[in-house]
């Protein structure tokens, strides 16, 4: 399977597909040999179990693993899994199945609302067919299994209209219980919007905080959102921006949005040029502790493999830097992560010494960055396309899921994908 048969099957359901980046130095950089680093898979998907795990795994407190798969499951609309450690394996228990009602093709990953439930957002289904935002709740009684199915209850049907439409990026919530997410498509002129669900009499209310309009100010959001102390939200869009790019109008913008009367202001704080700064963000942006922004392109660069870049604060505005060019033909599609010393760990999509994905690791040194491959994938048994961003346990081991490859050659013939660990 090409990274471009990959992108003819993704853009069935996503604008341009999807994609996912990271940003490039212009300082010279120091490339590390790859450290000592044990890769497992830990459970390669077979199809009934689930197809196409394409966004990453969130760690709960005892070390049980939870993702989606955008296909695959007892309907073939996806479904939401578990993996929990066992005797020094892993067991595998589907959650949820979606089928066209309830949600189709989970895109996001899920997150751990404040009440221990988890939330995430379908591309399709729904009444409309424009997506949903649900959560999956635990049974009320004590499961007297290690399988146990969870209960789904949809908060938000989206009507394809000014609320929206086709959300891809995760959910965020506030300090109030307050939930914040994006779509891809939909709002006033269609280029997606940032909305908000509040919790309003035992149910959830819908309130769209930004339209986007295609313009200067971005178009189609893939990424989910951000908060910081003053309750503004940051997000990147996959379009939009300054014009002139492969993939429709626009290289992409990095956004905020500020609470402004009864409404939000945007504020635009960078637009791609496809070029040394890279091009395309699909992934989101994290935070630093001194509130530096970070974040991804998926194309473009100095090595065509996208760019990892950071925007500073200073004086009202933000200063772009890029930091890293990556070499090959796609960067990370998921969110970096920032350890406690300061390094910057993702996934590429089709980057690597195979061009089919690897898992690497930026060090900040003497003022540039050092990078270290963490892993190659090779597109056997041990999957390709890593999508996603990574997550660690409390031992320091990474993990995470590769769209598709492992062991089993059904879902298409190209490998159902795979969750995989690496071992410090």
């Amino acid at each position: 399977m090409s990274s471009q048969d990959r992108n003819r099957s993704l853009s069935r359901a996503a604008t341009a597909g999807l994609a996912i980046g990271i940003l490039f130095a212009l300082t010279v950089l120091i490339t590390a040999s790859a450290q000592t680093q044990t890769f497992k898979v830990i459970h390669n998907f077979t199809g009934p179990d689930g197809d196409q795990p394409g966004a990453g795994v969130t760690l709960d407190a005892a070390g049980n693993l939870y993702g989606t798969t955008e296909q695959g499951g007892a309907a073939s609309f996806g479904n939401v899994f578990e993996l929990k450690p066992w005797h020094g394996n892993w067991v595998m228990n589907n959650l949820f199945a979606f089928n066209s009602n309830n949600g189709n093709l989970p895109f996001s990953g899920v997150v751990f609302g404040p009440d221990g439930a988890l939330y995430g957002t379908t591309y399709f289904g729904g009444s409309a067919f424009s997506g949903v935002v649900y959560s999956l709740r635990p049974p009320a009684t004590a499961c007297k299994t290690v399988l146990c199915p969870w209960t789904e209850t949809i908060l938000y049907q989206f009507t394809g209209g000014s609320d929206g439409q086709y959300p891809i990026g995760g959910l965020t919530f506030d300090k109030a219980g307050n939930i914040y997410g994006t779509t891809s498509g939909g709002g006033a002129l269609g280029w997606g919007t940032v909305f908000k669900l509040t919790p309003s009499n035992g149910g959830w209310a819908e309130s769209v905080l930004y339209s986007f309009t295609g313009g200067s100010d971005g178009a189609s959001p893939y990424s989910d959102v951000i908060l910081d102390q003053a309750g503004n939200l940051y997000g990147t869009t996959w379009q939009g921006g300054v014009s002139g790019c492969a993939f429709g109008t626009g290289c992409g913008t990095v956004y905020q949005l500020t609470p402004s009367g009864s409404g939000w202001k945007e504020n635009t704080l960078y637009s791609f040029q496809s070029a040394t700064d890279g091009g395309n963000p699909p992934a989101g942006l994290i935070f630093d502790p001194s509130g530096n922004l970070y974040g991804a392109t998926w194309t473009d660069g100095p090595g065509g493999g996208g760019t990892v870049f950071e925007l500073s604060p200073a004086d009202g505005s933000w200063t772009f830097t890029s930091l890293y060019a990556l070499n090959g033909t796609g960067g990370p599609a998921g969110r970096l992560v920032m350890d406690g010393a300061g390094s910057l760990y993702g996934t590429t999509d089709s980057d690597g010494a195979h061009g089919v994905g690897s898992v690497f690791k930026l060090t900040p040194s003497n003022g540039g960055w050092i990078y270290t491959s963490l892993y190659d994938f090779t597109g056997g048994s041990d999957g390709y396309f890593p999508l996603c961003r990574v997550v660690f346990d409390t031992s320091g081991n990474l993990y995470g899921t590769t769209y598709a490859g492992g062991n089993n050659n059904d879902c298409g013939g190209y490998g159902c994908g795979v969750v995989w660990e690496i071992t410090p």
